[in-house]
């Protein structure tokens, strides 16, 4: 042995700016549930989002799903909306200020009254300068009267400087209204290609994480506006296009390891009028959702109270279908067993992270290890 403990000694100085930045920049997955699905609904449409449930379970009357229909039903009559998201943007529009006012503090009482899903959140305008102030006003006016644990959903970034703004904006806030500093905490829409690739080459979407400075909790892909942006055909504009796959492989690079999550968009398919129809949407969504599972995207948007019997259908089926496998092969790795299969530490993190978000989903209720002991392998 030619090193010495000085040696050792000077790689750890040499190598403590790189390791410091390691822990703050990819902390690895955070700790909690991931909700499956995001539920955006205009803030003057809010008064039903209660009734969802109701809704879907009356498609799924009309249209059952027999693997899993009797724990789909039990899911919508407990809780048919995971995340619900106020839309003040797109599926608002342009208002007035004095109805998009009303329609915030409308949407705050009703919020207020509860019961709510497990998130909720709002989506403002976006910072552009067509729409900045009405986005501003907004926020600002419904923390006058809401103040409890809230998302805040910022659309059509498009660089690092609208990002700091919004931190900006996050602290002024919190200041104004006497809430801890780090309480408002936003998710971040991909909906243009300059959010993933920038004018100087480099990957946007990387950039845009670290100038949240530690606020942004999601990455969400928005399906039409980055098509559209893109230069897809309408017809043709959809989440399994290579115009999305490529976009959501950059954000799925640039999140990775730092405790921001991952959102599909969205299908405008609606599962409504004939039969026939009803039944193609409900195939599309089903096939989709099965698909962003695979490629690693955990949740998703939803459009309709019927998408929610596929949304959760695809889902539980993803996680049962793959719940034997997970558990021998971690059962396997724990006993260092050989097998046909050698797994790293790194597999088994995913494995005991792929229970994990089988139990907190309810597809699950048995994951073959204690939730304490996939807790420590997933770290």
């Amino acid at each position: 042995m030619r090193l010495t403990e000085d040696d050792y000694a000077e790689f750890d100085v040499r190598l403590a700016a790189h390791d410091a930045f390691l822990r703050s920049r990819y902390p690895g997955a955070p700790a909690g549930r991931q909700p499956v699905h995001t539920v955006y609904i205009p803030a003057d449409r809010l008064d039903d989002f209660r009734s969802w449930g109701d809704t879907a379970l009356a498609a799924m009357t009309d249209f059952p799903w027999p693997q899993v229909e009797a724990d789909v039903r039990a899911k919508l009559a407990r809780e048919p909306i995971e995340d619900l998201r106020v839309d003040l943007e797109d599926g608002y529009g342009v208002r007035p200020d004095d109805q998009e006012d009303e329609a915030v503090r409308r949407a705050a009482k009703i919020l207020g009254e509860g019961p709510l899903p497990p998130f909720v959140g709002l989506r403002i305008k976006s910072l552009e300068a067509a729409t900045r102030r009405r986005a501003l006003r907004t926020l600002d006016l419904f923390l006058s009267s809401y103040q409890d644990t809230f998302i805040i959903t910022l659309p059509k970034v498009s660089g690092v400087d609208q990002v700091a703004a919004m931190v900006t904006l996050c602290e002024k806030l919190e200041r104004s209204y006497g809430l801890p500093a780090g309480r408002l905490r936003f998710e971040i829409q991909i909906e243009l290609p300059a959010a993933v690739l920038g004018a100087d080459g480099a990957a946007t979407v990387a950039r845009l994480i670290t100038a949240a400075d530690g606020r942004c909790i999601g990455l969400h892909y928005g399906t039409y506006d980055y098509s559209a942006a893109a230069g897809v055909a309408a017809a043709y504009q959809a989440l399994d296009h290579p115009v999305a796959d490529y976009a959501k492989a950059v954000m799925q690079a640039a999140a990775a390891q730092t405790g921001v999550h991952l959102s599909d968009g969205s299908t405008n398919i609606l599962p409504v009028g004939t039969p026939a129809e009803i039944r193609a949407a409900w195939q599309l969504h089903h096939r989709l959702v099965r698909r962003s599972l695979e490629r690693g995207f955990y949740q998703g948007w939803d459009l309709h109270p019927a998408q929610l019997p596929t949304r959760y259908a695809a889902t539980y089926a993803f996680f049962r279908d793959g719940r034997d496998a997970a558990v021998e092969r971690l059962h396997r790795y724990l006993a260092r067993q050989d097998s046909g299969i050698a797994d790293e530490p790194a597999t088994a993190r995913a494995l005991a992270g792929y229970l994990l978000r089988g139990l907190d989903c309810g597809a699950l209720t048995d994951a073959g290890l204690p939730r304490s002991d996939l807790l420590v392998l997933a770290r």
